[in-house]
């Protein structure tokens, strides 16, 4: 993250700002950068999808799809997506279309049932406590919220969240059950956990002896950069230390193919794979088969999604160039932000100064630029130092988005300064 400055006189620039504000309100803009949602474009790679399976229903060993049965979803859909969520086959169940859903689902059947080396159902032990890496990704945070587990907040690194407090909080107290991970190209920051990271994840003490480490690897194949980047293992890691149960793997095609209309995929120890199917086993017949089957012809081998990846990428790429070259025109130099440059992910995070957040966001919202509210990156909405404004390239067309960044650029200078001033 580049810290960029300049000397000159605020005042003469907040006069700039205003005038550059109040035209850019005059032009009436309608613009949304608030989610990372695949481009009409990038939904169009995977057209083929819906001519597929085309009539042949049947999977490569003959179960029939159009029916109930198959629980752990097929066979050649899971070979395709192990190798590249670094869980073995026969450990990787292909579910729903959602991987959200399935954090959901876990953590009900934590609260309701306990897990595989617990002493019993969460909901009756102390109110179980979450560490939250942050910034980080706001729907995990609000599955905390809405099940009354609290979350305390661990910063982030460039090499994931701060292990020195991770170790010191989850050794401290038995309530501390679990932790959020999105361990490549982070939401927002687009932050790679390091092996070093991975190990100690693993290997550390825990206080509770049902500690478990949601490892949500959105972002898994989705690589801005030619060179993709690479996590260690959490299972193998935690099989290495002696802790083969503590970790839960979650992906999905949701940003692979079609959004919402995916597979969703659930990896972990054989135990925790049976402690979730016995619960499946009560909630569903099995998983939609025939989207499996189609995935798997459409998409045919760890290399295809990878070659998929590449055209994605090729939409993407141009996006986040246009974000990063518009932030270096207008805001470089003049000390009023720092952002990142992220290698994958969906997101570009933009750091105004302190108490600022909040401000621009408004004044973008009522020129007609909505962005993610400041303070969603944080638990429970309080980015304490209210800086963080996260950008998200993917949906808007390349003139679009050019228009919403200048906006922002030109927010940010109008609050930057006029800060400046005040101080």
């Amino acid at each position: 993250m580049d810290i960029l400055t300049r000397t000159d006189e605020p005042s003469a620039h907040l006069e700039r700002a205003r005038a550059d504000y109040a035209a850019l309100r005059a032009r009436g803009l309608a613009l949304d950068l608030t989610r990372g949602k695949p481009s009409g474009a990038q939904l169009d790679l995977s057209a083929g999808l819906l001519r597929l399976p085309a009539g042949h229903h049947l999977t490569r060993d003959g179960q029939d799809t159009r029916n109930y049965a198959g629980d752990r979803g097929l066979p050649e859909l899971r070979e395709i997506f192990a190798p590249l969520l670094q869980v073995p086959v026969d450990q990787l169940l292909a579910a729903g279309n959602s991987s959200l859903a399935l954090m959901h689902d876990c953590l009900v059947q934590a609260l309701l049932d306990g897990v595989p080396g617990g002493p019993g159902r969460w909901l009756e032990q102390d109110r179980p406590v979450f560490l939250c890496p942050a910034p980080g990704f706001d729907r995990h945070f609000a599955l905390c919220e809405r099940f009354g587990i609290s979350m305390t907040a661990v910063p982030m690194t460039d090499e994931g969240p701060d292990m020195d407090v991770v170790e010191r909080l989850a050794a401290a107290d038995p309530a501390v059950k679990g932790i959020w991970c999105v361990p490549k190209y982070s939401n927002p920051e687009g932050v790679t956990y390091s092996d070093r990271t991975v190990h100690r994840l693993a290997r550390m003490r825990t206080a509770a002896p049902d500690f478990r480490i949601f490892w949500d690897d959105a972002y898994a194949v989705h690589h801005l950069t030619e060179e993709h980047v690479e996590v260690a293992g959490i299972l193998d890691a935690c099989a290495e230390h002696g802790s083969a149960d503590r970790a839960l793997v979650f992906g999905s095609t949701s940003k692979i193919t079609h959004a919402g209309a995916g597979v969703a995929f659930f990896g972990a120890s054989p135990a925790n794979v049976e402690w979730k199917l016995a619960y499946d086993r009560g909630r569903s017949i099995g998983p939609d088969k025939i989207n499996q089957l189609r995935h798997a012809q459409f998409l045919k081998s760890p290399d295809g999604v990878l070659a998929h990846m590449a055209r994605h990428r090729a939409l993407l790429r141009p996006r986040f160039e246009t974000v990063q070259r518009l932030l270096e025109e207008e805001l470089g130099g003049t000390g009023l932000a720092q952002w990142t440059r992220p290698r994958g992910g969906y997101f570009v995070t933009l750091r105004v100064p302190r108490g600022c957040a909040k401000e621009v966001v408004r004044h973008c919202a009522e020129a007609g630029v909505l962005l993610t509210p400041a303070g969603a990156a944080h638990p429970y909405g309080d980015d304490p130092d209210d800086s963080l404004i996260r950008i998200a390239p993917s949906y808007a067309d390349v003139e679009d988005l050019a228009q919403a960044v200048r906006a922002v650029t030109v927010c940010v200078r109008l609050v930057g300064y006029g800060r400046q001033l005040q101080d």
